[in-house]
């Protein structure tokens, strides 16, 4: 090699070199849904998280400061933060509370988790071998596509117009109370906001509407990752201890959602609690809208996974054709063999190896008989709708007394 290549092989390796200030460099395999963006390029800028979303209570602490405490100075400072000034003050709005001291953080501390869980995803499908060397070209496609679409700064564009353009002309009309507030009150020709109002209106409910509705996003950029991955040919094996051909990690994956769900039970505990508190509803009203936020979040978190359905059912047709035709080959051996006098006259029954082999196949072929076609644990399914509901297990005390409730549990366990 000459001088001039040794200098110029040197020159690339320097530029090619990481230096102090760049980040780490990452995993081509490393995927996450959410760690990009640029509200995430954004709060790394103001030292509110690290490339791996660390420092999580800084970023609460500081977006509580913006969304909450000003309104309990103005709220104050109006002398509408308790007393009978207003139907409802603001210490006594267990919505605004629950919304922004709950389940704000909720959707903080998802991101930390999804994040966590749902990085070695990709890398679960290529080290187990479940992408034939024909589909990796497609599913480097997917994964492409899902992190351009993470990434996208008009897809926040627009979810910021959503926010100031739906938000604030839906909201009046379902999300007020129709009693005077801390931040409304009654005026000729519909609300009159007070100074907190103001704020709340306009920068700590937007906000909280947009870190909500970036979760959709978010949701919709993994569901639609699954439908690409779903519609690449899948290396399935229908003997898998897992039940599930080897996309068992897909069902332990979706837990990783649980904060963002329980984030949806807390605020419709507030806005629950708000109407019984103050307008004298009752939890019974709402059941409807339990069970329809249960089923929402349910069909959005675990149903994308029935979309490897369909492989998993041709993976059990084919196993159970191609075990079945393996298993009868041998049971006709090993039926001529020790039943008709094919083995030799020195060769012990007790303690064969065949009787063991006959054994192996017999779990082999259990295995892809008692396989699931359906991606989801019946365990999975449960954890997820009791993490949505049990922010509003409190609000039974308004139905019975804790006394009644104890005594009624009591009977229940004994």
């Amino acid at each position: 090699m000459t001088n001039t290549s040794r200098s110029e092989a040197s020159l690339l390796a320097a530029l090619r070199a990481p230096r102090s200030g760049d980040p780490p460099a990452r995993d081509p395999d490393d995927f996450s849904v959410v760690l990009g963006g640029p509200l995430y390029q954004l709060i790394r800028r103001a030292h509110l998280a690290g490339d791996a979303l660390q420092l999580w209570r800084r970023r609460i602490v500081v977006i509580a400061l913006v969304a909450w405490l000003p309104l309990l100075i103005l709220s104050m400072l109006e002398k509408r933060a308790w007393g009978d000034a207003v139907a409802v003050p603001f210490l006594l709005d267990i919505e605004v509370h629950v919304r922004f001291l709950l389940t704000l953080p909720l959707l903080i501390v998802a991101e930390l988790v999804v994040h966590q869980r749902m990085r070695p995803l990709v890398r679960e499908f290529l080290e187990r071998g479940l992408l034939p060397d024909a589909s990796r070209a497609r599913f480097d496609a997917a994964v492409a596509a899902a992190q351009r679409l993470r990434n996208s700064a008009v897809a926040e564009g627009l979810l910021i117009a959503l926010v100031y353009v739906v938000g604030l002309l839906v909201w009046p009309h379902y999300g007020e109370l129709n009693v005077a507030t801390w931040y409304a009150v009654p005026a000729r020709g519909g609300r009159e906001l007070s100074p907190a109002g103001w704020w709340f209106v306009y920068v700590s409910l937007p906000l909280f509407q947009f870190i909500l509705l970036r979760w959709y996003f978010r949701l919709f950029v993994w569901i639609r990752f699954l439908a690409q991955v779903a519609r690449c040919t899948l290396s399935l094996v229908p003997t898998h201890p897992d039940r599930v051909a080897g996309l068992g990690f897909l069902s332990g994956s979706v837990v990783a959602f649980a904060p963002l769900l329980a984030a949806h039970g807390t605020l419709l505990t507030g806005v629950i609690a708000n109407r019984i508190f103050f307008q004298g509803a009752a939890l019974l009203e709402f059941k409807v809208e339990l069970v329809v936020v249960v089923a929402f979040l349910l069909l959005v978190v675990l149903g994308p996974l029935l979309l490897f359905t369909p492989h998993l059912a041709t993976a059990r047709r084919v196993g159970l054709r191609e075990y079945g035709t393996l298993a009868q080959r041998y049971v006709r051996a090993f039926d001529d063999k020790w039943l008709r006098g094919g083995a030799s006259a020195g060769e012990p029954l007790v303690g064969s190896a065949d009787i063991q082999s006959l054994a192996d196949l017999g779990n082999s072929f259990e295995l892809v008989r008692s396989m699931r076609v359906v991606p989801i644990t019946r365990d999975a399914l449960l954890q997820l709708a009791v993490i949505t509901l049990l922010p509003v297990a409190p609000l039974l005390l308004t139905m019975i007394s804790l006394e009644e409730l104890l005594k009624r549990l009591l009977q229940v366990v004994f």
